[in-house]
This record gives C-alpha cells, structure tokens and sequence, in this order.
C-alpha cells in the first residue's frame, strides 16, 4: 500500500498534477535528486491564448555534466523571460474573472529572482496548495531511486508529450472558449484564474 506520493517539482504545473494530490489523499514528497529530464512540465507550462495554447519555458543554466540533480539546477536570467512571462499571463488571463483576485500572489515570481529551479518551482507548489486550500505536507527525497517501493510514483507519468493519466475532464469556462474551445489540461493558474474558489470542487 502506497504511503506517499512521489511528486517531480514542476513549473506552474498541469491540472492533472493537482488531480493527482487530490485524489490521493497522500503526503506529498518531491524528488530532488532526480536527474534533471529535458522537455517535461519541470521547466514548461502551458496556457491558453486567444491563438490557442502557448508554453512558457524557464531557461536554466546548462553544466557540462549531462546528469544535474534537479536541486542544483540553476534558472538563467540572462534574458527578461520573467518579463515576457508575466506579459503573457496578463494578456491571456486579465479578462478571467479572478485574475485581479490573485494577481498579487504570483506576480512576486516574477519580480524576485530565486537562483535554484527546484526552490522556485516549490514556492509556487506551496502557494497554489495554498490556494485551493488542500493541507498536505511537502517532503523531500534524499536519494535517487527509480522504482522507489510504498510510494505511488507520478514523476513521469505527468507528461506534456503523454496523454493524461486521468479521465478526459469536462470543461470549465476558459476565457478563449468561443475562439479556440476547451483545452484540458492546461497548467492549474488557468483553472483557478477561471473559477477561482470553485477550482477545488472541479479536482
């Protein structure tokens, strides 16, 4: 029987993810001796646009090792990405109707510069727990294991290029809809810019 749930630290992450610590009422442990995986929600979200999904990458620093623990990898700020980011989500999401209610909350990551991907990645998880108001407590692993035993493992089955390991959701109001339709499995800001307070009934 699994006792915790095995989580990556992932950047704005998906729906799905908040699916997962919903309905596993399970203390959550995040993995930060993983090797850093290219192209995964770790460093990408994805929102919707008038023009459709757009995602948004947080640049790191590249080493020369090809296997970096995720808590030593380090955000490159050699470019305004916050900037750019933080215009983004403004454009798509300031007609939501809960934009204004939150703004405040995650506009400070992107003002402050946080030096390790892990640590800021973990801030937004802390807040967005915070947010829905689920109470779970966050751990850390302090070893890499691949098939780690009494865990339920999600670190790679929340994919951007996999189908969600959930259900097809039903839709939630989006503020493209008439434009673009519903896109599921977006990152959770677009849930809770949406529906606000309601986003914990919709997990």
């Amino acid at each position: 029987m699994s006792t915790q749930l095995l989580l990556s630290a992932t950047y704005l992450p998906p729906v799905s993810y908040f699916h997962a610590i919903y309905q596993h009422d399970l203390p959550i442990v995040l993995d930060k001796y993983e090797h850093y995986p290219k192209q995964t929600y770790r460093t990408r979200a994805k929102i919707a646009t008038a023009n459709g999904i757009l995602e948004l990458f947080v640049p790191i620093v590249h080493g020369r090792k090809e296997h970096v623990a995720m808590k030593d990898v380090r955000i490159n700020y050699d470019h305004d990405w916050q900037r750019l980011h933080w215009q983004s989500l403004q454009t798509a999401y300031r007609s939501s109707a809960y934009f204004e209610f939150y703004e405040d909350e995650f506009e400070q990551f992107y003002e402050k510069k946080c030096e390790f991907l892990f640590d800021y990645n973990l801030s937004q998880l802390e807040l967005i727990l915070k947010l829905l108001k689920i109470n779970r407590s966050i751990s850390f692993t302090d070893s890499y294991e691949k098939a780690p035993s009494g865990v339920l493992d999600y670190r790679n089955l929340i994919h951007p290029k996999k189908p969600s390991v959930f259900e097809t959701p039903k839709p939630y109001y989006q503020v493209f809809n008439d434009r673009v339709g519903f896109i599921p499995e977006l990152s959770i800001i677009d849930l809770i810019f949406n529906q606000g307070p309601q986003s914990k009934n919709y997990l």
